[in-house]
């Protein structure tokens, strides 16, 4: 039974007590990390938007990584992916490959969520889900969990206009359901990602980041995450207010 997360952007207040806790129970050395928080600003000035990029793996069903990996150190199971550490050849092709920019590399070695599966196979849930104060996160079934990124995506359009569900056909269906509060390309993924071929792997063909434009916006980008993480506080009092409007509509339907 394939299994998945619904990760609802629309309701994430970047205090990284999921981050915090995946690194603790999983136990990761020190400059490791399967979760990282991005804070984000959108929109004009004093008319700002803010919100936090979960980034994390979202287990594509299509995965470009499992396609690509020599030694089956990467698979898929439950609908998640997986890793096999102790398999892994250090080949690096995982790294090169992965639309949503995931794996890195520890000590000759890649390195991923792989969906808790120490601790879900003992019957727990994934350590990031249990400890989101703000119900960002759930794990469960994966025709459950698009049900519930459905009703979020559907309360949160109140507010955004733009909010959508990401991952019910992206590369295959994700493992991670994105409730998005604006198009995908805004908030930095690609609409319908396209993994590199394995020919295009083994040639090493890398995007280059430009480290330049970052620097030039930092300053400006602090002040404006004030400003928008204030916003962000007040529109999620909003949300789930509207959230609860859309279950109390679905309830008496059903009655």
């Amino acid at each position: 039974m394939a299994q998945a997360f619904v990760l609802d952007l629309g309701r994430c207040i970047g205090c990284e007590a999921c981050a915090l806790a995946c690194k603790t129970g999983n136990e990761l050395p020190t400059g490791v990390s399967y979760i990282e928080l991005i804070e984000q600003v959108r929109g004009s000035f004093p008319d700002l938007e803010g919100g936090f990029d979960n980034h994390r793996c979202l287990h594509c069903q299509d995965a470009a990584c499992v396609a690509v990996c020599p030694t089956g150190a990467l698979y898929k199971e439950d609908g998640l992916t997986r890793l096999n550490t102790p398999a892994c050849s250090g080949c690096e092709y995982c790294v090169t490959s992965c639309p949503y920019d995931v794996p890195r590399m520890v000590d000759g070695a890649s390195t991923k969520c792989d969906g808790c599966k120490a601790t879900t196979d003992a019957g727990g849930g994934p350590w990031c889900v249990s400890t989101c104060p703000s119900k960002a996160l759930e794990y469960g079934e994966r025709s459950e969990m698009l049900r519930t990124a459905r009703t979020r995506a559907e309360a949160l359009r109140a507010h955004y206009p733009n909010a959508q569900v990401y991952g019910e056909t992206q590369a295959g269906g994700l493992g991670v359901i994105l409730v998005l509060p604006d198009d995908p390309e805004v908030l930095g993924l690609p609409r319908d990602p396209d993994p590199p071929t394995v020919a295009n792997v083994w040639q090493g063909v890398v995007q280059p980041v430009s480290i330049g434009l970052i620097g030039a916006t930092a300053v400006a980008a602090g002040v404006a995450g004030v400003i928008a993480r204030r916003n962000h506080m007040a529109e999620l009092r909003d949300i789930e207010e509207a959230e609860q409007l859309v279950g109390d509509g679905d309830s008496s339907e059903e009655a």
